[in-house]
C-alpha cells in the first residue's frame, strides 16, 4: 500500500481526526524527570549514548537535531491505520504533503506549504542551561527558522518539581552588553561563566505558563514543561556550567553560520536585547489560563475551556475540559493536534485514554491530529466517566482565527 492511500485512509476512518503515535526524543545533556509515562525500563531505551528520553513531541514534522548520532525520523510523528489487526504507518509530514489543505485548511497550507508548528513535553530532572533560540534573520543563515515557543505546566504531570522548578528568563535590567559578552567568553575558553548571575529566575506555578519570544535567554526550570512552538529545533547554551554540570562547547557554537564559528560577538548579536532587559518582562511574558467565553455558561454546556498559549501568533494552545457525564460538540476555526492527559471516551469515531504508561515502542490512544474540516464542523466529545474529567492540551498553528492576540 502506498503511502498516499495510508494518509487517505487514515484521514477517512478517523472521519478528519488521525491517530498518531508516541514520539519519544532523547538529549544527550539531559537527565529525565520520569513524568511523561515511559516505562521505567525504557528511559535509557535509545542506548546511554544518546542520553535519557526527557521529551515527547506532539504532532512534529520537525526532525530533532540531535548531532551525528540521530536516528532515522527522530522527532517526526507517524499517523498510525490500523485496519482488521493489520497496523500501517506514514509520517506526518509526509500525510500533509500529500493531503495539504484536506488536513491542515488551505489557509495554512498556502501560506506555509507546510505544518510549521509542533508542541513537546520537556521533562528534565533539573534546570537546563541558559540558552536561546535564534531569530529568524539569523537561523536562516544556516537555514533554518527562528523559534518562539511557550510553556504551560500541566498539573496531571508534576506529581513532583524536579530538582530546581525555577526559570532564568533575560537579563536584569541594567546588565550590560559587555558583561554578557565576557560570560560569553569565559564559556568560549572553558571557564565557568555563570551568566545565570545576570538574570532574574521566576518560581513556577503549575497550572500557568510562559511565552518566550526568539531572541529571550532563558533556563528552563524543572517542572514537567508542555511546549508549544514553531517548526524548529535551533538553539544554542549559552551557559557552560549548570548545576555542576559541564555542558559540551560545541552546544554554544550550535547554529552558528561557519564563518562565525569562534566569533564572541555574533552570540552577543543573537540575543534580542530590549526584550531580554524588559522591566516588565513578567507582566508582559507570564501566562494565566484565558476562559474563551464565560466559565458558567460553558459549564452549563458541560465543558471548560481555557487558551493557555496567547501571546505569540506563531502557535496557540488551549486546555480542554469535558465534564464527567458529559456529552459535548467542540469546534474550532483550525486544525490541532492533541494529547490526553486525563480520562477516557469517545472523541469522533476514536476512543481515546490516557495510559498510566507506555512502553518505548507502543502504541497508545491518547494523541491525534484534528483536520480543519473536522474542527470547523466540530467533534462530538464524550465521557462516560461518573467521576473523571477529560483534559486534552491542544496545540495549534499560525494566525489562529479564534485567537485574539493581546
Amino acid at each position: 500500500m502506498s503511502k498516499k492511500s495510508i494518509a487517505g485512509k487514515a484521514l477517512e476512518q478517523g472521519k478528519g481526526v488521525v491517530r498518531l503515535a508516541p514520539n519519544w526524543v532523547p538529549r544527550s545533556f539531559c537527565v529525565p524527570g520520569r513524568r511523561i509515562k515511559l516505562h521505567p525500563d525504557d528511559y535509557y531505551a535509545m542506548g546511554g549514548e544518546r542520553g535519557g528520553i526527557d521529551e515527547r513531541w506532539f504532532a512534529s514534522t520537525t526532525p530533532a537535531d540531535n548531532g551525528p548520532l540521530t536516528s532515522k525520523d527522530e522527532g517526526l510523528s507517524f499517523i498510525v491505520f490500523e485496519d482488521g489487526g493489520k497496523i500501517e504507518k506514514v509520517r506526518l509530514l509526509d500525510a500533509v504533503a500529500e493531503l495539504k489543505g484536506q488536513l491542515i485548511g488551505s489557509r495554512l497550507w498556502d501560506e506555509h506549504g507546510r505544518w510549521p508548528m509542533y508542541s513537546k513535553f520537556f521533562d528534565n530532572k533539573a534546570a537546563l542551561p541558559h540558552h536561546i533560540h535564534h531569530r529568524d534573520k539569523d537561523a536562516a543563515l544556516t537555514g533554518q527558522l527562528g523559534k518562539p515557543e511557550a510553556y504551560y505546566f500541566p498539573p496531571q504531570a508534576n506529581n513532583h518539581g524536579g530538582q530546581f522548578p525555577y526559570t532564568f528568563f533575560g537579563l536584569y535590567p541594567g546588565v550590560t552588553k559587555e558583561q554578557v559578552r565576557k560570560a560569553l567568553l569565559d564559556a568560549a575558553e572553558g571557564r565557568d561563566n555563570s551568566i545565570t548571575s545576570l538574570a532574574p529566575a521566576y518560581r513556577l506555578d503549575v497550572g500557568t505558563g510562559w511565552d518566550v519570544p526568539p531572541g529571550v535567554l532563558h533556563a528552563p526550570g524543572s517542572l514537567c514543561t508542555y511546549e508549544p512552538q514553531k517548526a524548529s529545533d535551533v538553539f544554542a547554551m549559552y551557559e557552560n556550567i549548570t548545576h555542576d554540570q559541564v555542558v559540551p562547547k560545541e552546544l554554544l557554537w550550535k547554529d552558528t553560520p561557519k564563518d562565525k564559528d569562534g566569533d564572541v560577538d555574533w552570540l552577543l548579536s543573537v540575543i534580542d536585547w530590549d526584550l531580554n532587559v524588559d522591566p516588565d518582562f513578567a507582566k508582559n511574558r507570564f501566562m494565566a489560563p484565558k476562559p474563551v467565553k464565560p466559565a458558567a455558561e460553558m459549564e452549563t454546556e458541560g465543558y471548560i475551556e481555557n487558551w493557555i498559549c496567547y501571546k505569540s501568533d506563531a502557535f496557540s494552545a488551549k486546555e480542554l475540559t469535558v465534564l464527567p457525564g458529559k456529552t459535548v460538540t467542540i469546534k474550532d476555526s483550525a486544525c490541532y493536534g492533541f494529547i490526553t492527559m486525563q480520562g477516557h471516551g469517545k472523541f469522533g469515531v476514536w476512543d481515546i485514554e490516557t495510559p498510566a504508561l507506555i512502553r518505548y515502542g507502543q502504541l497508545s490512544d491518547d494523541e491525534f491530529f484534528v483536520s480543519e474540516a473536522a474542527a470547523k464542523e466540530g467533534v462530538v466529545i464524550t465521557n462516560p466517566s461518573k467521576n473523571d474529567p477529560i483534559v486534552l492540551l491542544k496545540h495549534f498553528g499560525p494566525g489562529n482565527p479564534d485567537l485574539v492576540l493581546e
